[in-house]
């Protein structure tokens, strides 16, 4: 049986007195793709960026069988785990390449060139505009240049929040598309989105989060044609 790369159990996120995320577990194995559906205020990017050790948190948090849970987040993007933020999180002011070198402050000289022509070759658009400032990019090549910065920490386990936000069809469509072709290159993929029909069709398997905790989940196929997922998020 293959060793899940991420493993979250029972973790819990509170605001004070006020629980966001109650006893969640889930797990990631290699070239996988879990995702996360769910409302607004469902504790989604609540839960990565507790898993990101963005927030302080109750539980345990293991990156390919080690306990990361106590580790800062410097530490766990080295040990292979990498966050795309719902609001992609840019520096306006600085190139595509300068923004994509921060990426990858943590890895040699030779790693960043590696990574860098490998981010290139998946994302051209952000090689033709490499000099130009991240604020001056359109929505989607924002999008894109998230997910590159992110890549050139070199991950293993990506999580993505809300990747198509505010993205027109087309994009969306292209943006799933790469995150299938880090899937087949062996990254595990855990999606935030609350586009469910598009996050369903690229999962493999699926989580439904209602008020912090998780009332569903199996694989992604058979979560989409549930008849009360369908009502309540696939409009059907």
């Amino acid at each position: 049986m293959t060793a899940p790369l991420l493993e979250v159990e029972d973790l819990a996120v509170s605001y004070g007195r006020v629980p966001a995320v109650t006893d969640v577990s889930l797990r990631l194995l290699p070239g996988e793709i879990v995702t996360v559906i769910g409302a607004n205020g469902a504790g989604k990017s609540t839960l990565l960026n507790a898993v990101m050790g963005m927030l302080p948190a109750r539980g345990t948090v293991r990156l390919d069988g080690e306990a990361v849970s106590r580790m800062p987040v410097e530490e766990r993007v080295r040990r292979g785990l990498s966050l795309v933020p719902e609001r992609r999180e840019l520096f306006s002011s600085m190139s595509v390449l300068d923004n994509l070198a921060l990426g990858g402050f943590h890895a040699s000289k030779h790693e960043r060139t590696t990574r860098l022509e490998a981010v290139f070759t998946r994302f051209p658009r952000l090689k033709e505009r490499r000099a130009q400032d991240a604020g001056t990019l359109s929505g989607g090549e924002r999008q894109m240049l998230a997910m590159a910065r992110a890549l050139m920490a070199g991950p293993r386990v990506l999580m993505l929040d809300e990747p198509s936000l505010g993205l027109a069809p087309r994009i969306v469509a292209e943006i799933l598309g790469i995150i299938g072709e880090l899937r087949r290159s062996g990254v595990a993929i855990l999606l935030v989105e609350q586009n469910a029909r598009a996050a369903l069709a690229a999962a493999d398997r699926a989580h439904v989060m209602e008020l912090g905790v998780f009332t569903l989940e199996g694989p992604a196929a058979r979560l989409a044609g549930d008849e009360r997922v369908a009502s309540v998020y696939l409009g059907l």
